[in-house]
């Protein structure tokens, strides 16, 4: 007798547009599903407004180092890193929450170096632009307080500068990690050329962000269910944007 393997179920949640605190709480809402709720979560989403996102580690005074960030709105990840610059249109953020569990979390690579291949598979059968992976003995740190200035391990590059890159956090076994990705240049941080400069080609967010979940599908097998968030994420969401992600005494403990 044969046994049927069922492929798990990865809920993609409807691209939406917030503030940093709104963002930054939805994903916490994420994480606590696919811990407490075994519910795993996929997102591709934008910001209301410029806005920073500063590492969980980074000082808040770290942002008036550069006068062009410095009066842009901020808010503190819960996730390590250097500070990203979200500005939309120029920028496109997505967000994983998967369960404890080994369907979820196959060995040999983790999900930083997955999610980027993956992102680099999608760039290269769509549009033939060719990127490269950082590997262990390339990394470079070309700036002070910038994620896009810093390029480690699992960073994805073209042409030498980073345009993709992902944090991570974990919480009774879930993972939670969310990533950056440079469509192009933003007058708030012009050092940083994005994958129109680079690859001279202008991807727009949602075609990326409809070529990347496609690519996810085929890349894992999983099935993808479209669905909405339930009212109890809802109501968590806006608690912890209240409560955490919307307050100084979080964004200013460092």
């Amino acid at each position: 007798m044969f046994s049927v393997s069922i492929m798990p179920d990865l809920r993609t949640l409807p691209f939406a547009i917030h503030t940093g605190a709104g963002n930054m709480a939805s994903d916490e809402a994420m994480l606590h599903s696919a811990a407490d709720r075994g519910v795993a979560s996929f997102r591709v989403y934008s910001w209301s407004e410029p806005t920073l996102s500063l590492g969980y580690f980074q000082p808040a005074d770290v942002r008036l180092a550069d006068e062009k960030i410095a009066g842009l709105a901020w808010v503190r990840r819960a996730t390590g890193g250097a500070t990203i610059v979200h500005d939309p249109p120029t920028e496109l953020t997505y967000s994983l929450a998967l369960p404890a569990g080994a369907e979820w979390h196959p060995k040999g690579e983790s999900w930083i170096c997955r999610m980027h291949r993956y992102l680099r598979e999608t760039l290269k059968s769509v549009w033939g632009i060719e990127t490269h992976l950082v590997v262990c003995g390339e990394e470079r740190k070309l700036g002070p307080a910038l994620c896009f200035r810093h390029q480690t391990p699992g960073d994805l590059l073209l042409n030498g500068q980073k345009i993709a890159g992902s944090a991570q956090r974990k919480h009774k076994g879930a993972l939670l990690q969310h990533g950056s990705i440079l469509l192009r240049q933003s007058p708030f941080a012009p050092s940083l050329p994005g994958l129109a400069e680079l690859g001279g080609i202008a991807i727009h967010s949602d075609e990326l962000a409809i070529a990347l979940t496609r690519r996810l599908h085929v890349e894992t097998g999983w099935t993808l269910a479209p669905a909405h968030w339930t009212d109890e994420e809802l109501a968590e969401t806006e608690r912890i944007a209240r409560e955490k992600y919307g307050a100084a005494s979080w964004n200013g403990k460092r």
